[in-house]
């Protein structure tokens, strides 16, 4: 294998180290990254999304991440349809969500009222999901974009 040098930050890697690294990465366990800070990504899709008072309102469809800070900016929640027809998708601020274990899912810590106008999407019609589109979300549930 040939190593190859390069400079970032006024440091010097080898680039070696950095493709075995990625491959170590991708062969560890699952089990071994998630804590009680840290959960996979597959694990959230899917997962179901609550009201304070227990009653299940949806499900994890997918997340939405920001491609500079890498920090989860959407929980994308899917709800109402049947076998996906008729189906709504309403992007949740990560903020907005806290994992129950007792529950197996989500918290949505808002009033349910809130839901019926929060803004929302059907799956052929996905939002611009720009600066304008975060701030009308984020301060729908009351939240600091």
């Amino acid at each position: 294998m040939q190593t190859t040098e390069k400079t970032l930050s006024q440091k010097t890697f080898d680039t070696t180290t950095l493709d075995e690294r990625k491959e170590f990465d991708r062969s560890r366990p699952l089990e071994r990254d998630e804590t009680t800070f840290l959960i996979s990504s597959g694990k959230v899709e899917g997962t179901d999304v609550f009201a304070t008072d227990g009653e299940k309102i949806g499900t994890i469809d997918h997340l939405m991440l920001g491609k500079r800070s890498g920090r989860v900016e959407y929980a994308v929640m899917s709800f109402g349809g049947f076998l996906g027809i008729g189906e709504s998708f309403a992007p949740l601020p990560w903020e907005t969500l806290d994992y129950d274990p007792e529950r197996g899912g989500y918290v949505v810590n808002i009033d349910k009222s809130l839901l019926k106008d929060a803004p929302r999407f059907e799956r052929d019609s996905e939002p611009a999901w720009d600066t304008a589109y975060g701030q009308h979300v984020y301060s729908y549930y009351g939240v600091m974009y």
